[in-house]
């Protein structure tokens, strides 16, 4: 008898239907499993074996062979362990039940539990796209389920449950519909501006930062307060609409990062050490494409402490994202493309010993030193952190002083508002920051006066610019006047700007 039981495989976050044959036929006891399947899948015969055997079920004692189709799709993971038990049961006549239109995913143990998985919530939302509204899957990943609207997913601890679920001798509640809370992240994160003394120009650019999306660059010397200035950004950065987090919880579900609460409600914030090999900041894998670094940190902050110690490689692949958004893997499981919209955020000392252009401590590096230190970080990458900002020491009266510092929410209230006028401005653009502008758009809503046009006539040549960074500079003053709530970009947003690129603008080439 052959019985036909669906589930879904992943490819990043697009789904594709598997349909699990399973035919049991007269013949010499034996257990294969067809359709392209990884080792992963292959294993899934012990357990599955020893799960209908320690359900209290029969397992067939005859030639058993299951397919995973369509052939040509690469099955991998744990997750068709239980589509194959159920498919084996139906065929083997140990369960009556209809399972047309049921999509199965859940990876079993030796004595029948059902384990949660990975995936789970891009798998449903690819499968609820194609027409399926009926799921099996672990308890575990009940939470996650709950944030899909329009489907009904049945959450169960055990196989014995999901065959008695089946057979209607003890049905399972659907899993009930969860409603998203934004979490305030000025509330959530301990890391406040109001605890980092001075520093006013740097402050003032991170506000500008995350107002328009933009990519930031901190460079001074050590204990100057560049991590902590860093760190203090998911503080201020906008709260997250339902969508968004939906979007960011898939990437971190196939990743196998969710929390216990089943979806992402704070905007990441990713900061790798200095050592990670390129295929941790991209993502891959030699058999499943897994998202890396700059894909987990979508709708949120990538944090690159000490950047000249990245190997060069790895700062070269963050060039596509930065322009596109996305970023595309191509491995030998395949080639996956992952959503990598996110605000890079780096810092690095000015020269080798950190000192160099500071106040209060002598430089000890030479000339070449320095060149050779800063070479570390290419033209084209810089050209694409929009503002660069130097940080200085902070004096000692500072550090002591009683005198409050702005917290975090009064900035993340300006900064709320220039991003409200941006999502109005580009309603009908399909983007939400200035720093998404294409050059058409930039065109369009960063005109300039003839005032204008000659201060940045003049910072062009003298700076020795390239066109991407003409380009980025009016991006930023549109945003320094969107804080402002100006309609028009004048001369003083522009000179503000401007002052956002000088750092290492000889080394800045197309």
């Amino acid at each position: 008898m052959i019985a036909r039981v669906q589930s879904y495989a992943l490819s990043g976050l697009e789904g594709v239907c598997v349909t699990v044959e399973a035919d049991i036929s007269k013949g010499l006891p034996s257990y294969e499993i067809v359709g392209l399947p990884d080792a992963a899948v292959k294993e899934s015969k012990e357990r599955v074996r020893s799960a209908i055997k320690n359900s209290a079920l029969d397992f067939p004692t005859h030639k058993i062979t299951v397919n995973l189709a369509p052939a040509y799709v690469k099955k991998a993971g744990s997750a068709f362990d239980l589509p194959v038990a159920v498919s084996l049961l139906v065929a083997y006549g140990e369960l009556q039940a209809n399972t047309d239109g049921v999509i199965f995913l859940g990876e079993l143990a030796l004595n029948g539990e059902l384990r949660p998985v990975s995936g789970v919530l891009p798998t449903m939302i690819a499968a609820r796209d194609k027409g399926f509204t009926k799921f099996v899957i672990p308890k575990a990943n009940e939470k996650e389920a709950g944030y899909i609207h329009g489907v009904q997913a049945y959450a169960a601890s055990s196989l014995r449950e999901v065959v008695d679920h089946l057979s209607g001798l003890a049905p399972i509640p659907p899993v009930r519909e969860t409603a998203f809370e934004k979490t305030q992240t000025a509330e959530h994160n301990a890391c406040d501006l109001a605890f980092v003394k001075g520093q006013a120009i740097a402050k003032r650019a991170l506000e500008v930062a995350v107002a328009g999306g933009h990519n930031i660059l901190f460079v001074g010397p050590p204990g100057s307060g560049k991590t902590m200035l860093a760190r203090a950004i998911p503080s201020v950065l906008p709260d997250m609409d339902f969508d968004e987090a939906l979007e960011i919880t898939k990437i971190h579900s196939v990743a196998g990062t969710l929390g216990e609460e089943g979806i992402v409600s704070v905007r990441p914030f990713r900061s790798p050490h200095h050592t990670a090999t390129t295929v941790s900041l991209c993502g891959g894998g030699s058999k499943a494409v897994h998202p890396g670094e700059i894909s987990l940190a979508h709708g949120g902050v990538l944090f690159l402490d000490e950047l000249p110690e990245y190997k060069r490689s790895a700062l070269e692949s963050l060039r596509q994202p930065l322009e596109d958004g996305v970023i595309t893997i191509s491995r030998a499981g395949g080639t996956v493309t992952y959503p990598a919209s996110f605000t890079l955020c780096a810092s690095m000392n000015p020269c080798p010993c950190g000192h160099y252009g500071s106040k209060k401590r002598r430089c000890t590096c030479t000339p070449n030193d320095i060149r050779r230190y800063r070479a570390k970080i290419s033209g084209p990458l810089l050209d694409r952190i929009d503002i660069q900002v130097e940080v200085d020491g902070v004096e000692y009266d500072d550090l002591i002083s009683e005198n409050t510092e702005e917290p975090s929410a009064a900035v993340k209230a300006r900064a709320d508002g220039a991003r409200k006028i941006q999502r109005m401005r580009f309603s009908d653009d399909g983007i939400s920051t200035n720093a998404e502008m294409s050059e058409k758009q930039t065109r369009e809503y960063c005109r300039l006066d003839e005032a204008c046009e000659a201060v940045l006539r003049e910072a062009f040549e003298s700076l020795r610019l390239s066109a991407r960074a003409r380009s980025r500079i009016l991006k930023v003053a549109r945003t320094i006047a969107d804080l402002e709530m100006s309609e028009n970009i004048t001369p003083d947003h522009l000179y503000e700007a401007i002052s956002y690129r000088t750092y290492g603008a000889e080394t800045q080439s197309d």
